[in-house]
């Protein structure tokens, strides 16, 4: 691995720890203000908002500047975020202002893997990426459980607590933040570090028309082409699931094992350690021609989810939630690399990942939405849990069908 791309990885890890360490101490913080049980899914739907809205934008200016130095930028608006919630700010919007930045962030970080690597290291950067980004998640999940829990707030909190800012650090959340915030720092001075590269399909025009319309033309082209197609709807279909699920287990954790926030959080985490196992034999074992053969797994995946709803042993969970992640590996990884590859011929790495950062982020939004509906509506979580994962089998079986036999267009 040459230096660039072990300055890039370090920055992911750095600024995917933030954003996932964030994420509990926001729902912490909403627990702690008695807000209704609705708000903890709203609160991800304010963060994916950015990614909608300014999707037709932040393509372009990653294809536009050094995509090291957007980086840089994104992680000093989420450190901006950051220190907004500590100061009092619903975290709701903080965590609204936070998805700016990581709306900025997303085409930069996976589209200079296409500037900096050749077509058939694809796969095995995207393996690392994402292998890098589960170990954030996993280590956040774990990380952000414990600053949110009670020894925290007894052992750490109790001795900040004459800070003069705020009224001070009075609660285990507030200091969570502070950490954050220092994680997100880290993760800037990477960016800076990151080597200038060549800029490609620089802009001709830069009215927010001509943006607007550059935008429709790349989301056309690449719903269009067969193989772009199979990988965006997959890869939407994926982080619209895995993020609702992040919430379910969550609830689901509670209702059926008995567990605390803390104890639930770092729960969530088992899912990213199976991902990692199934990115690790994706990037082994499926080379990027043979991407959309994995779709059956998809199917496998969402009938897992529908176990979790007869599952009361803590054992049996742990092994189901490693397993549901094994089998999004798997499939995810490919699927990444395929539609990176697909988009960087056709429209430039950073229009093509703003393109797919639209419609995942849209998928994102809708499917959170449909559950805090279902939490507002009374639905149990283990009605929700198996209405997740039967729409989750039957999409991917239909998705299956369709582009199962598509042929390699490189």
């Amino acid at each position: 691995m040459n230096r660039s791309f072990n300055i890039i990885l370090a920055a992911q890890f750095f600024s995917s720890l933030a954003d996932n360490a964030l994420l509990f101490a926001a729902i912490a913080l909403l627990k702690n203000m008695d807000a209704p049980a609705w708000q903890i899914p709203v609160l991800h739907q304010f963060f994916v908002f950015s990614f909608i809205v300014l999707a037709p934008f932040v393509g372009a200016l990653s294809d536009a500047i050094p995509k090291g130095r957007v980086m840089f930028i994104s992680n000093s608006i989420k450190m901006i975020g950051c220190a907004g919630m500590l100061f009092g700010l619903h975290p709701l919007f903080a965590y609204g202002f936070v998805g700016i930045g990581a709306a900025l962030y997303s085409p930069a970080k996976y589209g200079i893997l296409t500037e900096c690597l050749p077509a058939h290291r694809l796969v095995w950067a995207n393996g690392w990426m994402e292998g890098l980004t589960v170990a954030a998640i996993i280590l956040g999940a774990i990380f952000g459980g414990l600053l949110i829990g009670h020894r925290v707030e007894e052992q750490v909190v109790q001795q900040l607590g004459g800070l003069e800012f705020n009224g001070g650090i009075d609660t285990a959340p507030e200091f969570a933040i502070i950490v954050t915030f220092c994680l997100y720092l880290v993760a800037a001075i990477l960016n800076y570090f990151i080597p200038k590269l060549p800029i490609e399909h620089a802009l001709t025009k830069r009215t927010p028309v001509f943006l607007l319309l550059d935008f429709w033309r790349s989301f056309l082209l690449l719903w269009r082409d067969p193989l772009g197609q199979a990988s965006l709807a997959v890869t939407s279909l994926f982080w619209g699931a895995g993020t609702s699920l992040r919430f379910i287990i969550l609830t689901w954790a509670a209702v059926a094992l008995k567990l605390d926030l803390e104890q639930s959080t770092e729960l969530t985490a088992l899912v990213a350690v199976g991902l990692a196992i199934g990115s690790v034999i994706a990037a082994k074992a499926v080379p990027l021609e043979y991407a959309v053969k994995v779709l059956p797994l998809g199917i496998a995946m969402g009938i897992v989810v529908i176990g979790m709803a007869f599952v009361t042993d803590l054992k049996l969970a742990m092994f189901l939630l490693v397993l549901i992640g094994s089998f999004a590996g798997s499939f995810l990884i490919p699927m990444n690399a395929l539609l990176q590859h697909r988009g960087h011929q056709l429209m430039g790495s950073g229009h093509s990942i703003a393109v797919q950062n639209f419609n995942e982020n849209l998928s994102i939004l809708l499917m959170l939405g449909a559950y805090a509906l279902m939490i507002d509506a009374g639905f149990s979580i283990n009605t929700i849990v198996i209405v997740f994962g039967i729409f989750l089998s039957v999409i991917m079986g239909w998705l299956s069908r369709k582009h199962g036999h598509d042929s390699d267009q490189r």
